[in-house]
């Protein structure tokens, strides 16, 4: 029998695993020893949180970032045809979902591997439910282009096709940049067009916020170097 491969979320930022996801996460760590991850370093110091009392050395970790070959993913999987359950693990939010992980996943199907996802926080469904835009029709689109004008145009597009589609539109921004970034939605967007900044979701310092573009520009808010969720919805009313 194979073993599975669990997709355990990790936290968001600096606040204790335990605050924002269930028992069933420590207890999934509790008894599996070989991780994917994005950074080794990293994942060892969220493992211990969760775990105290879990054994480092036991820890068999393989790299899954931009530096990893795409042949040598496979072999990952390799434990989970050995009976051994293994375990995925995010950077930040849900495994698979604006992440690497999930080149991960597809293998395991194609190889008959039982994927087991479980629970804890997304950004992208956190902003979404705090937004007060439309939830049953929305999209992700990772980052906009850094080109002026290739921006401009792609802020345009998203504005048209949530009018059209009633379709929330969602990205992200390179944290340094966000300041700049709103500046150019309350510039380039119709007026009326609703913005969300949904900024450290699960954090103290958490600010989730929707107005106009009109409106937006007549606010000051400090969200730079802080991670943060952009929704924008032109609405047919």
């Amino acid at each position: 029998m194979n073993g599975k491969l669990y997709l355990i979320p990790s936290t968001l930022g600096d606040v204790p695993p335990l605050e924002t996801m269930p028992l069933s996460i420590k207890r999934t760590i509790e008894e599996i020893d070989i991780y994917i991850v994005e950074n080794e370093k990293s994942a060892r110091r969220y493992i211990k949180s969760v775990s105290a009392t879990k054994s480092q050395s036991s820890l068999r970790l393989f790299p899954l970032n931009k530096f990893t070959n795409p042949s040598e993913i496979p072999a990952y999987l390799q434990p989970c045809k050995q009976g051994i359950s293994v375990g995925l693990i995010s950077d930040a939010g849900c495994p698979g979902v604006a992440d690497p992980g999930a080149e991960v996943v597809r293998l395991a199907h194609e190889n008959n591997i039982q994927v087991v996802p479980l629970v804890g926080p997304s950004s992208i469904l956190l902003a979404m439910m705090s937004s007060g835009m439309n939830g049953q029709n929305f999209a992700f689109n990772g980052y906009l282009p850094i080109d002026k004008a290739e921006r401009k145009t792609k802020l345009k597009q998203l504005e048209k096709r949530s009018f059209e589609e009633q379709q929330a539109q969602l990205f992200i921004e390179t944290p340094y940049r966000n300041q700049k970034l709103l500046e150019d939605m309350c510039r380039i967007l119709h007026p009326n067009t609703r913005i969300c900044l949904a900024c450290d979701l699960t954090l103290q310092s958490e600010y989730v916020k929707t107005k106009t573009a009109q409106a937006w520009k007549n606010t000051t808010v400090d969200f730079h170097k802080r991670p943060t969720l952009f929704i924008i919805q032109k609405d047919q009313k």
